[in-house]
């Protein structure tokens, strides 16, 4: 037998995971809260099961929640997507990013992606026999547009975007969506953008999602998750929207591989969302979180800059040790109890810039743990 993929093993966050099972660490390596869901969605579930809503919905997803999500990036970005033909419900964000690629990336096309990445791009693009054309990003993983323009060629096909940025926190700029725009403004380049932690932007910033740019939006397909969102990542339920002509090849795909998803949370987050407290707030919320982790490691040997956005903060540890940053998450967890995701893993040839990333959506219990730790290290 001929594996599709042969370099693909365990992912790093198996790994991790085991280790820190192991050894009892606390976990700050996987990217989901540790804390309670809002028992008002826990209730609007019920009330759903209880209301017959527990066979198969729409392929493209539940009406109302079609119309709902429409009506919030209206607000939120001003471009109208249509919710009968333009908006598809998901098995989680995961799912939608394989069908998109899936829809459109066939042998020898080729599909840019930023490194470090979100690991589920690159399986995606190689089951579909595309080729990935990695472009590092800068030391602080801000885009060097220049390499860029140079990866750029007749073959490709697509350009995977992430913002805010899983690993890292940062965030995409309008200066660098403007950017892009004029670089891919006489290409017949279509656009996968991963917005999924759109509600998570800190600091007073704004999140630059694609929506606002017609140029780009109507060669864009956006991929968003309410699991992140609302911290129901075991849910596994998400969304794309695209204009038209791309929603038609993504449905043709979307229906062999699911079909349909979750009805009866379907209609509890069409009814959630008429709250829009209920993912405005989130900003301040995780801000909070992010600051009370960043003030308890002050006093550590760890240096930073705080993330713009997500629920990750990626730490330095340079002045603390040579290991690469494979082995020291490692030893983090045998040694000292604790778990991280080193971001090598995730860079062009891995490269190594001693980064480690910690995810602080947690209690403030475990994040006085975890701090407790750090600051003796």
């Amino acid at each position: 037998m001929t594996s599709k993929l042969p370099n693909v093993g365990h992912s790093i966050f198996t790994t991790i995971s085991q280790l820190a099972n192991e050894y009892k660490a606390v976990n700050l390596s996987q990217g989901f809260p540790n804390f309670d869901v809002d028992p008002k969605l826990i209730e609007l579930v019920s009330e759903a099961l209880k209301k017959g809503h527990n066979q198969y919905a729409p392929m493209q997803g539940d009406f109302e929640l079609r119309e709902t999500i429409a009506q919030k990036i209206e607000s939120l970005y001003g471009r109208a997507y249509h919710p009968v033909n333009e908006i598809t419900l998901t098995a989680g964000a995961t799912q939608a990013i394989f069908t998109a690629i899936s829809a459109f990336i066939k042998s020898d096309d080729e599909v840019i992606i930023f490194k470090p990445a979100y690991d589920a791009y690159e399986p995606s693009v190689i089951l579909n026999g595309g080729k990935i054309v990695p472009v590092q990003l800068k030391k602080d993983h801000s885009i060097n547009w220049e390499s860029f323009k140079a990866a750029l060629s007749s073959k490709t096909k697509m350009v995977i975007i992430n913002s805010p940025h899983n690993p890292s926190g940062a965030i995409l700029s309008n200066a660098d969506l403007l950017e892009l725009e004029v670089i891919l403004k006489d290409r017949s380049v279509i656009v996968l953008s991963d917005e999924v932690y759109e509600h998570l932007v800190f600091d007073g910033q704004r999140h630059e999602s694609i929506a606002r740019y017609p140029e780009l939006a109507k060669r864009s397909l956006i991929c968003a998750s309410f699991g992140k969102t609302f911290h129901v990542t075991g849910w596994k339920l998400g969304y794309c929207v695209a204009p038209k002509e791309l929603m038609q090849e993504f449905q043709k795909v979307h229906q062999f591989v699911v079909f349909a998803v979750n009805h009866p949370m379907q209609k509890a987050i069409a009814n959630y969302l008429k709250n829009e407290e209920h993912y405005l707030q989130l900003n301040q919320f995780y801000q909070q979180k992010r600051d009370y982790f960043l003030e308890a490691i002050k006093s550590s040997r760890f240096t930073f800059s705080p993330a713009s956005g997500t629920y990750f903060q990626l730490l330095q540890y340079d002045k603390i040790t040579d290991e690469p940053d494979i082995e020291f998450a490692t030893r983090l967890i045998t040694d000292y109890k604790i778990a991280s995701i080193p971001i090598s893993v995730f860079n062009h040839n891995g490269i190594d810039h001693k980064q480690l990333r910690f995810c602080f959506a947690k209690t403030n219990q475990t994040l006085d743990k975890a701090a407790e730790i750090l600051n003796a290290i």
